[in-house]
């Protein structure tokens, strides 16, 4: 585990570095590999999340993380907006370099952004992590609690129970021989992926997994339907294929506007998650997307696909939202960012399976067994979420390792 600081500049500087080359590459093969080093930089994303999770105080942390995830939203309007009015006059460089400048400005901010201070108790840093609780205090105009402030590894070496928010006193030399012990144990992160799938947390990683896998595939498939669907139904039809910049100007036009469906996917999950939990919200919302496209296993009429659409969207970027609260929540320190960032993977390999599906099915005249396949996903990571071990709306993130085997 390398730290959520790190992991912000690793983003920052791959995302921007390789998605402005893109914009000159020479040929196909080097532009794809480019963007494939954007896809690498945009992994680490899930990393500024859990970062960002252990500042906020537990009873308001769904509705800041919300906030947090609205920016997805306001990145993706922002994104369909410039590709509607670059593409057509200025071509896809222009349309590469200009959305690598949002990343650039993330390297203004690494020089004041703190390291979180779980991360450096985790290390035994404790003196660097009491000049950032200083410095948050100070901002806050609250004193700090009275104590000595020690590694939370040594709570967890001498079995110390209790909650990682209250201060434990330790000798000096406890601390020091206990975070000796802990200096490189962890080679490569396979200890931390071994805790992962360890019996006491294989059910809520693997769960997890599902519900990442699901909510992916589901969120860039009802994109790619968005505009998929209306072609297809042209192609299967055998009607008239409109000109090609007619087709772009429809699909740029229709991304944007479905874009707007994850505004109200937002506020309802900043109003539902800390008011009914993590589980219901997550698993009512999967739910409700499954009805919402169910109609379009009988008709693909256009009004009908434009309701049913943007209210699977709405649904997914809800419960999207909702996940990515959850999964920092129910991993210790130790593991947040590996289980995190192993979990997003997971949900990457579901956005990447989509494209055959929400593609290759329509373009094929598949489309009732396209939309079957989605609901099926989808129903299934809403079981998933259903036995999701244990709620955590307004628990404390927890430091140390405890029982996921059971609910």
């Amino acid at each position: 585990m390398e730290g959520g600081r790190r992991g912000f500049l690793f983003t920052a500087i791959v995302t921007s570095g390789a998605g402005f080359l893109s914009s000159f590459s020479p040929n196909y093969l080097s532009l794809i590999s480019l963007r494939f080093l954007v896809g690498i930089g945009l992994g680490g994303g899930p990393v500024l999340g859990s970062w960002f999770l252990e500042f906020v105080p537990a009873p308001s942390r769904g509705t800041w993380m919300v906030v947090f995830s609205a920016f997805w939203t306001v990145g993706t309007i922002f994104e369909a907006s410039l590709a509607w009015m670059v593409m057509p006059k200025f071509g896809w460089r222009w349309l590469l370099a200009l959305s690598s400048i949002p990343s650039f400005l993330l390297l203004l901010f690494y020089a004041i952004t703190p390291e979180s201070p779980r991360f450096l108790c985790m290390k035994g840093r404790t003196d660097e992590a009491v000049d950032v609780l200083e410095k948050m205090a100070r901002l806050n105009n609250v004193p700090l609690p009275s104590g000595r402030l020690v590694s939370d590894k040594n709570i967890e070496l001498d079995e110390v129970s209790g909650s990682s928010e209250s201060t434990t006193l330790l000798t000096g030399a406890e601390e020091s021989d206990s975070i000796d012990k802990d200096e490189g144990s962890d080679f490569g992160g396979f200890k931390s992926v071994g805790k992962l799938l360890a019996p006491k947390m294989i059910r809520a990683t693997l769960l997890l997994w599902m519900a990442f896998f699901g909510n992916a595939f589901a969120y860039y498939g009802i994109v790619l339907l968005t505009s998929e669907l209306s072609n297809g139904n042209r192609i299967c039809a055998k009607e008239e294929v409109e000109s090609v910049h007619s087709n772009n100007a429809s699909l740029y036009k229709n991304v944007f506007i479905s874009s707007f469906a994850e505004i109200p996917g937002s506020l309802l999950s900043a109003m539902v998650v800390d008011r009914y939990g993590r589980r219901l919200s997550m698993a009512s919302m999967l739910f409700t997307s499954c009805v919402f496209l169910f109609p379009l296993v009988f008709s693909r009429a256009e009004i009908l696909t434009t309701i049913s659409l943007f209210g699977a969207r709405l649904c997914i970027a809800a419960s999207f939202t909702i996940v990515y609260i959850y999964a920092p929540e129910i991993y210790p320190t130790s593991v947040r960012t590996t289980g995190i960032g192993i979990a997003s993977s997971v949900g990457r390999i579901g956005g990447i399976l989509c494209p055959l599906v929400a593609v290759a099915l329509v373009h094929s005249c598949h489309q009732t067994t396209a939309i079957i396949l989605f609901e099926i996903v989808v129903f299934l990571s809403g079981l998933a979420v259903s036995f999701f071990p244990f709620e955590t709306k307004g628990c404390r993130l927890n430091d140390t390792e405890v029982d996921m085997s059971m609910s």
